[in-house]
């Protein structure tokens, strides 16, 4: 057997550039390179083995957190086909990186971090920024990686990455099991060589297989589907990760079955489709949680049926309702005593549409869904459009986007209250133009986020919204931007602190404590004057164009310059943090304290008592 004499950090960036996938017939080099900070934990291993290997590029970022968010972002735009390696040097520069991590875990998305860590030998322990414990030697801070990632390991030998990285490209690659895969990687073990065989270099291709329902799950499925009366499916993540909206998009037709859509879901089907009621869930539209309100069978098509998307479990009243999950993950397909379809949505959409043959929803429940789809777009147009004599409302900015985007552009966000209105309000034209990060709801996932759906795609424009308590988090990538010239079309909407917690708050009783930008007055409260942030000049100063509009008007003038410039651009604009979208039948379950001296809360502690009473459980009916 033929060897090549390499330190563990070359063999390591040797193998990753050989790595691709298939699915399809469609092959793709899975890695686009690595992201990272070097410091004494890695400069002498990775960053010497990145010099040596320049056909796989590095980007230098500014943070290691929103490195890991920018990998995910990739990840998440590429369909989990493609991926970055993430590395850092030991101590903070690693824990920083840890909610990346939880966040690509959440996700689904394949991230793969490379974290410096203490002297495999021991011998100069403690080192500078090492962890120590009175009961054992073999820790450090990069063990807290081990609950949010799906792979860990620890490389003590420079030999133990044969076996190693397999291990890790199999995480990485599998559609059910994806998530951050994390190689802790001592400082010295790094550095050392090791005779590594020829054949662990050569070019492999790992296949994304499309996994099949087995045929009595499907026979069992297509009972229960043809003995429905208001069925109603659920698209997930998983029917975007899959890109099976073709797929969707003709079963929905077959079938005559209205479709909604969750956050990671949006954009399945086309916000026109005659069959979308759009948004399901807390932060659903008028249309799909009526329809979910009464629906006898809920067909979820990879999703995870999150709080938000269940409305904490009060969005299907139908007391015999039944469910069937179909999910690449046996742990997603079995939730809610499902009838799990374990299975990638495509294979599974083709496999059902096979077996239900000529079988169409009632005409009377089809007219149904669509006074309802009517009604919501009408509503839909009012808020979009809806007019200021003072600041805009947040609905009428999303408006304002849409109006300029293309086809194809993606919006970008994560947290706050864009979310909420975004998933209710944008009208997704196509599959991945909505890039909504929810399943962490990370503050500060945005501008990185946007900038790895930018590099996934650079053929899209990439719109970011965030808030302006969400850009103060993680602006210092704009830097990262300018430098590498990804453009991406900033919208900082500036509503004087956390307006989405901020309403929130409210609505428990609370006054919004805390969620405002005041200035501390001399009683020693903060409520004081607005503190005034300047933040197109701060974006300027980070090396990209920006501008502070005031109108709707201003602002498409802003946004058309900004398509038409091959530069970042930020554009910032006031709203009215008070006029918010309604929830739509729609309930979220936040805990309210059950004792309190405040009027306020007392009465949100009253209607919380009645509202929770409607959460349910669900059991396995799907054989009656």
């Amino acid at each position: 057997m033929s060897t090549r004499r390499l330190t563990m950090a070359q063999a390591l960036v040797t193998y990753l550039k050989n790595q691709y996938v298939e699915r399809d017939g469609q092959q793709h080099q899975f890695f686009a390179g690595m992201l990272g900070i070097f410091g004494h934990g890695n400069v002498a291993g990775i960053a010497q083995a990145l010099q040596e290997n320049p056909d796989f590029r590095y980007y230098p970022i500014r943070n290691e957190q929103s490195g890991v968010h920018l990998a995910s972002g990739f990840a998440k735009a590429s369909n989990r086909m493609r991926a970055f390696a993430c590395t850092s040097s030991i101590g903070p520069g690693a824990t920083n990186m840890i909610t990346g991590a939880a966040l690509a875990t959440i996700n689904r998305l394949p991230v793969l971090l490379l974290p410096g860590d203490i002297f495999a030998t021991r011998k100069v322990a403690p080192v500078l920024q090492q962890l120590e414990s009175a009961f054992t030697q073999d820790i450090s801070v990069n063990d807290c990686f081990k609950p949010v990632s799906r792979y860990w390991d620890r490389i003590t030998r420079p030999e133990q990455i044969i076996t190693a990285l397999p291990e890790a490209m199999r995480v990485l690659t599998s559609p059910a099991d994806c998530g951050a895969v994390t190689l802790s990687l001592p400082q010295d073990v790094q550095a050392e060589a090791f005779d590594y065989p020829e054949e662990m270099f050569e070019r492999r291709v790992w296949i994304i297989r499309r996994a099949e329902p087995d045929a009595v799950s499907l026979q069992r499925a297509v009972k229960v589907l043809r003995s429905a009366k208001r069925p109603l499916i659920i698209a997930g993540g998983g029917v975007l990760m899959s890109e099976a909206a073709q797929q969707l998009a003709k079963f929905a037709a077959q079938t005559g079955i209205p479709v909604s859509e969750t956050q990671a879901g949006k954009g399945s089907l086309a916000w026109d489709h005659p069959q979308n009621l759009g948004a399901i869930g807390a932060t659903g539209t008028l249309a799909a949680n009526r329809v979910a309100a009464n629906a006898d069978v809920i067909l979820g098509i990879g999703t995870r049926y999150s709080d938000f998307t269940t409305a904490s479990m009060t969005a299907f009243q139908n007391p015999d309702v039944r469910f069937i999950n179909l999910n690449v993950a046996e742990f997603d397909a079995y939730k809610v005593s499902a009838l799990a379809l374990v299975a990638d949505a495509r294979a599974g959409l083709e496999r059902l549409a096979a077996g239900l043959g000529n079988f169409k929803i009632e005409s009377t429940y089809a007219a149904e869904y669509a006074a309802l789809i009517a009604e919501w777009l009408k509503e839909d147009a009012r808020l979009l459009y809806i007019e200021s004599n003072g600041k805009p409302a947040q609905s009428a900015v999303i408006g304002a986007i849409w109006d300029v985007a293309e086809d194809r552009d993606m919006i970008v966000s994560a947290a706050g209250s864009q979310p909420g209105d975004l998933h209710k309000l944008w009208r997704a034209r196509t599959p991945n133009s909505y890039h909504m990060e929810y399943g962490y709801s990370c503050m500060g996932y945005e501008l990185p986020g946007g900038m790895g759906a930018r590099l996934a795609d650079p053929t899209r424009d990439v719109f970011v919204w965030v808030g302006d308590a969400t850009y103060l988090m993680m602006p210092s990538e704009l830097v990262t931007a300018a430098q590498e010239g990804i453009k991406i079309i900033v919208v900082i909407v500036d509503n004087k602190g956390f307006g989405s917690i901020g309403s929130l708050s409210r609505s428990l009783g609370m006054e919004g404590f805390g969620t405002t930008v005041k200035k501390r007055t001399d009683s020693g409260a903060l409520d004081g004057d607005n503190f005034v942030v300047d933040y197109a000049a701060n974006a300027r100063s980070l090396g990209v164009d920006s501008v502070k509009v005031a109108t709707i008007a201003e602002f498409k003038d802003a946004l058309l310059a900004a398509k038409a410039s091959p530069r970042t651009s930020v554009v910032v604009i006031e709203t009215e943090g008070t006029r918010g979208v309604p929830s739509y039948d729609s309930w979220w379950d936040v805990a309210v304290p059950e004792v309190s001296t405040m009027p306020g809360v007392q009465q949100a502690r009253a209607n919380y008592e009645v509202a929770r009473k409607r959460e349910r459980y669900f059991f396995n009916n799907s054989n009656k």
